[in-house]
């Protein structure tokens, strides 16, 4: 089952700087929604208020299940555990092996972190939100400090793991190929304090080619969109 995500009105400020402001969404159950914008815009601070981590000044976040999973961009792995025991610490009762396969983990379930690359960590990352079976699934820009074809491995096998399971799915990142090839609506946010302007919808087919011409029509919009909302940066006094 997948869950649904209902926001009203939200508004969140540290002292004076007012991060976001009165944002309206509402998410259904199996979508798969990225957010992009400029730094110090709220994104981070949007999904540890959804994931429950932080609070809203004013507003509300209604969703239809607690069973959340959240994706950090560095892996917080348990260093004195190994890659099975790290699952079975969130799951006891979990069949690891399903997931070991599904995430390409076989022959290093008893590997500790520190043996692993910064890849492979976070892969087993991955895998240990995963074996929760989440109804929602957030991603604060989790595939960042990967090389490219890890990236587009572990990108793959992800969107593999979703069409079994359909799970929502809110994710954050600076990459506009990776939110168009993971993401079926895209957020463009103002520069801070952060509004929603633009809720792109992307109309590419499920099984996405990097290379596809749709892809790249749609990175070339969300460029426009992006630059647009650049150039509109108060100079500073």
């Amino acid at each position: 089952m997948a869950a649904s995500v209902d926001i009203k009105q939200i508004c969140k400020a540290y002292g004076r700087l007012q991060v976001i402001d009165g944002w309206n969404l509402s998410i259904n159950p199996g979508e798969r929604v990225a957010v992009l914008g400029p730094s110090g815009a709220g994104k981070t601070t949007f999904l540890r208020m959804v994931a429950g981590l932080e609070q809203a000044d004013t507003g509300r976040i209604q969703m239809s299940t607690n069973r959340t999973a959240f994706v950090f961009q560095e892996p917080r792995l348990i260093p004195w555990r190994n890659v099975k025991d790290n699952l079975r610490f969130v799951n006891p009762s979990a069949d690891i092996s399903a997931i070991l396969q599904q995430l390409r983990l076989e022959g290093f379930q008893d590997y500790m972190p520190s043996q692993l690359s910064g890849g492979m960590q976070q892969r087993v990352n991955l895998a240990r939100a995963l074996i929760i079976d989440p109804e929602l699934l957030i991603l604060d820009e989790a595939f960042t400090s990967l090389d490219l074809p890890f990236k587009l491995t572990l990108i793959r096998d992800l969107l593999d793991y979703w069409h079994q399971k359909h799970f929502t799915m809110l994710m954050v990142t600076h990459d506009l190929k990776e939110a168009l090839y993971l993401a079926d609506r895209i957020l463009v946010l103002s520069n801070a304090p952060a509004r929603i302007l633009h809720d792109f919808p992307v109309r590419l087919d499920e099984h996405r080619s990097f290379s596809d011409p749709e892809l790249l029509r749609h990175e070339s919009q969300l460029l426009d969109l992006m630059y647009d909302q650049m150039n509109k940066i108060p100079p500073r006094s």
